[in-house]
């Protein structure tokens, strides 16, 4: 158990900042010895909050901090037995106090607001990232994420279960997640000309590997997970999504060949797909949307039962497609909110 700990105003001077933090572990694995503050800074600006935004997210928080003459929610630290300080989540508002102290910036940024705990041990310092980032309103990066669950999978070893419990989440989520750092580092890392060619957000199409029936149609098809690190590289695999095709691309010689060529897109138009009859073809998306929950509703147990069964089915594969659109729609316009 975590207690909340104490309030303080503690210098920036005092905090260690935390080397080891997951969000930009990938960036400081570049530098042989130990990295500096100021590359530890660099690298907090390259990370950023959000997959995709990492230099706009990170210039939006330091110019907030600097707008409004320090920050709103305090950052948490540990204690040590010998009295030294290291931060365990704030890290990236602690380099911008040590930045804007260091060049002079006009404002009070020698002490920062803190919850400081007492000799809180791995575990616990594990508990408050995992909810803090994993579940919290300031997320890693996927690929971040994995890599952080994978360390505490099988570097702290720390029980699967409990990892789970931390996160609130899915085991199915928790394992493909793990899984798919595990595969991304192990296949796809060899295959990229050099560490600085080695893109982080490619990793969303190893998750897509972890989905019934696509390892299998790989195999089927004579082909290995290098391969398909190749295809990611090559970026024959784009958007990522297309991932979960492969399995009806690699059993349809046409589209295979296409694939090869070309890409997954490309191949997919080659794929026989259903005639839509006129009433369909003519129905707007508020009416498919009604059909398509009455079907789901209807759906015979034998049915659903089938469907459990073989998830990579044609119609698995179809309801997987069907959600990543209606996915990406809720996304976009907030509807889903």
């Amino acid at each position: 158990m975590v207690n909340s700990g104490v309030l303080e105003l503690v210098p920036v001077a005092d905090i260690e900042l935390d080397r080891t933090n997951p969000r930009i572990r990938k960036f400081l694995e570049f530098y042989v010895e130990q990295p500096t503050t100021d590359q530890i800074y660099l690298a907090l600006g390259a990370a950023g909050d959000e997959e995709g935004e990492s230099s706009t997210s990170f210039e939006k928080l330091k110019n907030s901090i600097l707008t409004n003459g320090g920050i709103i929610h305090p950052v948490i630290l540990n204690r040590r037995p010998d009295g030294t300080l290291i931060c365990i989540e704030g890290n990236t508002r602690v380099a911008i106090y040590k930045y804007f102290l260091k060049d002079n910036v006009p404002g009070s940024w020698q002490n920062i607001p803190a919850l400081v705990h007492n000799e809180m041990d791995e575990n616990q310092a594990d508990a408050i990232r995992l909810q803090v980032h994993l579940v919290g309103t300031r997320a890693w990066d996927p690929y971040s994420k994995a890599k952080y669950l994978h360390h505490l999978r099988n570097q702290a070893l720390l029980p699967f279960a409990k990892i789970v419990d931390f996160c609130g989440g899915r085991q199915k989520d928790v394992l493909e997640s793990i899984n798919a750092f595990s595969e991304m580092e192990k296949y796809y890392r060899p295959v990229v000309p050099d560490d600085g060619s080695f893109d982080t957000s490619r990793f969303s199409g190893f998750v897509e590997l972890q989905k019934p029936g696509v390892k299998e149609a790989i195999a089927k098809a004579g082909f290995d997970l290098t391969d398909f690190a190749r295809w990611i590289h090559e970026e024959k695999l784009y958007p990522l999504y297309t991932v979960r095709w492969l399995n009806r691309i690699l059993a349809h010689p046409k589209a295979r060949d296409i694939f090869l060529k070309q890409n997954a897109k490309k191949a997919m138009e080659a794929l026989d797909r259903p005639d839509l009859n006129k009433a369909l073809g003519d129905a707007n998306i508020e009416q498919l949307s009604q059909a398509l929950s009455r079907a789901i509703y209807a759906l015979p147990w034998t049915e659903a039962e089938r469907l459990r069964k073989d998830p990579g089915s044609e119609l698995g594969q179809t309801l997987g497609e069907t959600m990543t659109a209606l996915t990406g729609l809720l996304n976009a316009t907030g509807a889903g909110a």
